[in-house]
């Protein structure tokens, strides 16, 4: 439970009269625009701009070292430590700030199964944040509220800035996760993300160590087919994971945070949070009509004349972004509950051009391939980058939002896939025929053919044979995709050059997984 001091701190700050509760979608848009927070799109969306933060900041964020965190959480670079007494100064000060101010609270749930469910408040001083959290968490039903005891509070102050040599942050912003006063404090930044991953790290420090029933807690989409097959795609922001999960001839769980229990998977979320680049009609319709009123678009660029969204305006940021309720996806499972994955999928945008499109991997393989969580980032996407692409690798493609050692969950995960004998491949959703600049973007209508091979099992009646670089098990043909990209290095114009690239990646595949100790900790 919170501490007394916390406790009274949040029930006087949420009894004034300048408390709105719960507010409908609507009265929420209609707030949020007549308080100048953001303007209406053409398609009715509501669009937010976040200013200088148009991203999480991991640096900014810690966790309170008390008795039940400091023997337990996976102290590092990713999880900082925080002093419990600076917390509790902290968090009187952003008190008394809040209460200067119009309040927008949401009670809400993480977690779209009752057995595992979070009960959570977010106590916001921007209506469009609260019009966020209430698209993207699990909405309670009609006569819930009343019985609504949230276990779980997070406080956002994006107007209130941190003093760091006074309340020991790095700089004015923080994002500060107590869990012995069960609170989640957000400060000095506008984007509605941190809320979000936020409750993701509450879930990821919660759920694994349930004493009678633990549950995995997972950074992937998962869908599920007309037989009723569950499929997984983990992957890194970028790779396809909203993409190739919002599937026409698949129902839709969830598209980014998931839990594993005895009886299945089910969603943390009600609402999807789907990247806007490029986003198009014709590549990703669900997506596309998915954005209309009562969604929230962060840092799109309007036409100044018609309103209409430019989605390829990156002016303001590659991370722009769609909040919508996962009801908006055609065909969506309500409530976002499945069975038992079949196939679990590693999405990686390789921009070295080396690995293949698709590969069926060994157990072995996928405890690797998880806990490498690989990605590429590209030259000119992220400030001191070079003209090289930058291999990202981020344990169980979810290191930012670990509090406990990887190994704890790619355990957890070897258990589940053994258990219910579910089949794990790699996907390759970047470049072919060569690294970024000189290859081309794997086409989206070949990666659709490959998933859709995988889940309904034509891919497992057809011959693998094995690539050199990574020992990977590749098809040697799939329907609808040119046999000649199967093998990444046959696409390749100068075979030699493949190799070396290849050996290259492998290299550093091989030194970024070496930081595991044996206790499944990373160095710090």
């Amino acid at each position: 439970m919170a501490s007394f001091s916390a406790v009274e701190s949040i029930r006087a700050l949420i009894s004034g009269p300048q408390v709105h509760r719960n507010l409908p979608v609507s009265q929420l848009v209609e707030t949020a625009l007549l308080r100048g927070e953001g303007r209406l799109a053409s398609n009715g969306a509501l669009v937010a701009y976040t200013g200088a933060r148009t991203g999480r900041s991991p640096r900014d964020k810690f966790t309170a070292d008390d008795e039940i965190t400091h023997a337990t959480i996976d102290w590092g670079r990713v999880n900082q430590p925080f002093p419990p007494e600076k917390f509790e100064a902290l968090l009187e000060r952003v008190m008394l700030h809040m209460r200067e101010r119009d309040l927008f609270i949401e009670d809400l749930y993480a977690g779209a199964d009752p057995n595992y469910r979070l009960p959570i408040r977010v106590i916001a001083e921007y209506a469009w944040h609260a019009l966020f959290v209430k698209q993207l968490f699990v909405r309670p039903r009609p006569g819930e509220l009343d019985g609504h005891a949230p276990e779980f509070t997070v406080v956002a102050a994006p107007d209130f800035d941190a003093v760091p040599e006074r309340d020991g942050t790095r700089t004015e912003t923080f994002i500060l996760t107590d869990f012995t006063r069960r609170i989640v404090l957000i400060g000095g930044t506008k984007y509605a993300g941190e809320m979000k991953k936020s409750i993701f790290g509450v879930m990821n420090f919660l759920l694994p160590q349930r004493a009678d029933d633990p549950v995995l807690p997972m950074h992937c989409s998962a869908n599920v087919g007309a037989d009723g097959d569950t499929a997984l795609f983990f992957g890194l922001s970028g790779t396809g994971k909203t993409t190739l999960s919002a599937d026409p001839a698949r129902r839709l769980i969830g598209d980014d945070e998931h839990g594993w229990s005895d009886a299945g998977v089910f969603n943390f979320e009600g609402g999807c949070y789907a990247k806007c680049v490029d986003l198009s009609e014709e590549k990703e319709p669900q997506i596309f009509h998915a954005v209309r009123f009562g969604a929230v678009l962060e840092n799109v660029v309007l036409n100044p004349r018609t309103s209409e969204p430019d989605y390829h305006d990156i002016s303001l940021t590659e991370n722009t972004r769609a909040a919508y309720p996962v009801n908006y996806i055609e065909n969506a499972l309500i409530p976002g509950v499945g069975g038992h994955p079949r196939n679990v999928l590693f999405l990686a945008a390789d921009a070295f051009g080396v690995l293949p499109p698709i590969a069926r991997l060994t157990p072995e393989q996928a405890m690797y391939h998880f806990l490498s969580g690989y990605t590429a980032k590209l030259a000119g996407t992220e400030a001191g980058l070079g003209s090289e692409p930058v291999p990202e690798f981020s344990a169980c493609f979810a290191s930012p939002f670990l509090p406990l050692a990887p190994r704890v969950y790619a355990d957890m995960l070897r258990k589940r896939l053994e258990k219910h004998e579910a089949a794990c491949w790699l996907v390759n959703t970047g470049w072919t025929g060569g690294a970024f600049g000189v290859g081309k973007r794997m086409s989206l209508k070949h990666t659709r053919a490959l998933v859709h091979a995988a889940l309904d099992g034509r891919l497992a009646r057809v011959k693998f044979v094995k690539e050199s670089a990574f020992g990977l098990q590749i098809p040697v043909r799939c329907p609808d995709v040119p046999p000649e990209i199967l093998n990444p290095r046959n696409a390749w114009a100068i075979k030699q050059a493949y190799d070396r690239q290849a050996a290259d990646l492998a290299a550093r595949f091989g030194k970024n997984y070496r930081k595991f100790d044996a206790a499944g900790r990373t160095a710090s």
